[in-house]
């Protein structure tokens, strides 16, 4: 074989081999990989190009004041998902700021649930952040505080109290996909079901679509698309 054939054997192989590895390589744990399309909304400071942009400058001792600062109770559903997915990234940084982090998400859980009063985004930041948290186990190491923890429990005691909340179903449908559990589907049917042409949910729907493994640029094509899910 000539050296000009062997040049291209060569190079087809290594394109197969893009193809039939980067698609895995790209995934990484869903909550942590994977940013959420926030529009114009405020969150976290953040960089460009990356899952981890964040900004070298960030003073990482203000994320737990900036963060509960953000979710006010009017946030978006995905605009607390991605601002906790950035809290997450931030805090790998410093154990002593994720554990506080936690805490105090955990305890105004508590307390809201203490007064008779349950706050249905309070049980869901907690839950998100434990879920985050998990996933980010393997820049955390020993010391992960969410150990233990059932986030997704939390995430849907809030969809309770926020019944037929699509944003709430599309972030419960991204925690129960890895590992798979059972209303994994049924949850990302609602997800779809309950979304709009033009919303944050439908474009977050549309840019994870290879991750939750559906098709569609459309809420129509979406919906064709998880019709005949079997649960």
């Amino acid at each position: 074989m000539s050296c000009t054939k062997c040049f291209w054997v060569a190079v087809g192989i290594v394109v197969t081999l893009l193809f039939v590895f980067l698609p895995s390589a790209e995934a990484g744990p869903p909550l942590i990989c994977w940013p959420y399309e926030i529009g114009g909304a405020k969150s976290l400071p953040w960089g460009v190009g990356s899952w981890r942009a964040i900004k070298a400058d960030y003073d990482v001792n203000r994320l737990v004041e900036d963060t509960l600062a953000l979710l006010t109770p009017d946030a978006p559903v995905i605009v607390r998902m991605e601002t906790l997915r950035r809290a997450t990234v931030y805090a790998m940084k410093d154990p002593r700021i994720r554990q506080a982090l936690l805490s105090r998400l955990l305890r105004r859980a508590q307390q809201a649930e203490g007064k008779g009063n349950p706050d249905a985004m309070a049980f869901f930041d907690a839950g998100y952040l434990v879920e985050a948290y998990k996933q980010a186990d393997w820049a955390f190491g020993k010391g992960n505080p969410a150990k233990g923890l059932d986030g997704y429990g939390m995430v849907l005691k809030a969809a309770r109290h926020r019944a037929n909340d699509p944003e709430m179903e599309f972030a419960a449908a991204v925690i129960s996909l890895e590992p798979r559990l059972p209303g994994h589907a049924e949850h990302l049917q609602r997800a779809v079901a309950g979304a709009t042409d033009g919303s944050l949910l439908a474009k977050n729907l549309v840019s994870h679509s290879h991750l939750l493994k559906i098709r569609g640029h459309t809420v129509a094509e979406l919906r064709a698309s998880v019709r005949n899910w079997k649960h």
